[in-house]
């Protein structure tokens, strides 16, 4: 198990995180999740060794490893731009952490160029490991850091935005891939990313960070379903707001049923199709309020300018001190 303890770390008079505490159990995939700023980089940082918390422990099987160097808390990291060696070749990148280590726990040579082409396998690679990196696609190189993160068999693997320079398609099927090889190979990992979707297909539970804090904690549905705070509501999925008399009513674009004495009365500024639904944007026309609605396909599309009625069939009300009220769910 890895546990954070009170975790606090500032930046001369920035305080970056307030108090950290959290548990991963082994094999869990972790996502930290949230906006520039966060803290969510910091903190995985800090459980690597690549910076030192301020108070507060890294707890490694209950073992107390906050001073320890990376090098000793035997991780394995893979960054956004790759940290590839451009000199070296592919197998030489995967290789490279097995090749400088001392004593021991040396490998041979041929059991080194034998784990590299292991790895490669492991990762889609087979046959590329003469290459250099600047052959290789922006995917590929991702493939490549990830098997020399995986090389040096690590306790825990720590992503920070790993597909953050790669395009939506590459982004989409590296997603899928590094599930699957998480799954099959039983890894404990934590992925730092700002992406909601990136955070909702691939984590065991998501733990979304703001103004180094920890907001909310739980499984991908139900931080979407049930988020406890207005900012979990507003940063994870799209949330339309609008004020009620016990306090602000947040809603999701499809939460809402179509009726010709809805309760709420929207005219139409714009429409468009995104995906299996049409989007709706306008004005409420008691408040002036911009909203998004989702109407499915099934549905006609409305007209500009045409006004449409509707009830909010699921919403969560919340107080001024941003506490949910009682019976929130409608």
């Amino acid at each position: 198990m890895i546990s954070v303890r009170g975790i606090t770390k500032r930046f001369g008079t920035y305080a970056a995180l307030h108090g950290i505490d959290l548990d991963i159990e082994p094999g869990e995939f972790i996502a930290l999740l949230g906006p520039s700023g966060s803290g969510k980089t910091t903190l995985l940082r800090i459980i690597a060794g690549l910076e030192f918390q301020d108070g507060g422990e890294v707890l490694f099987n209950g073992e107390d490893v906050s001073r320890l160097p990376v090098a000793a808390r035997h991780v394995g990291f893979v960054f956004q731009h790759y940290a590839l060696f451009r000199h070296m070749t592919v197998a030489d990148n995967v290789a490279f952490g097995l090749n400088v280590r001392r004593g021991r726990n040396r490998l041979t040579k041929a059991a080194i160029g034998a784990r590299a082409e292991e790895l490669l396998r492991l990762v889609q690679l087979e046959g590329l490991g003469s290459r250099y990196p600047g052959q290789l696609s922006g995917g590929q190189r991702q493939r490549v850091a990830l098997a020399r993160a995986l090389a040096i068999e690590p306790q825990l693997l720590l992503l920070d935005e790993p597909f953050g320079a790669l395009d939506a398609k590459v982004r989409k099927d590296l997603r899928r891939w590094l599930r699957d090889l998480h799954k099959a190979m039983g890894l404990t990992s934590i992925f730092v990313t700002h992406d909601q979707e990136e955070a909702l297909e691939l984590a065991d539970r998501v733990v979304v960070m703001n103004q180094g804090r920890i907001e909310q904690i739980g499984p991908p549905d139900a931080v979407y379903m049930n988020p406890e705070t207005p900012f979990v509501s507003h940063f994870v999925g799209e949330t339309n707001r609008i004020a009620g008399p016990g306090g602000e009513i947040h809603f999701r674009p499809h939460e809402i049923t179509l009726a010709p004495d809805g309760s709420e009365a929207l005219m139409v500024d714009n429409v468009f199709r995104k995906g299996a639904v049409w989007r709706v944007e306008g004005l409420l026309e008691a408040s002036g309020q911009f909203v998004e609605l989702d109407l499915t396909s099934a549905a006609d599309a409305p007209r500009l300018g045409e006004t449409i009625r509707f009830n909010p069939h699921r919403a969560r009300i919340f107080n001024p001190d941003g506490a949910q009220s009682e019976g929130d769910q409608t």
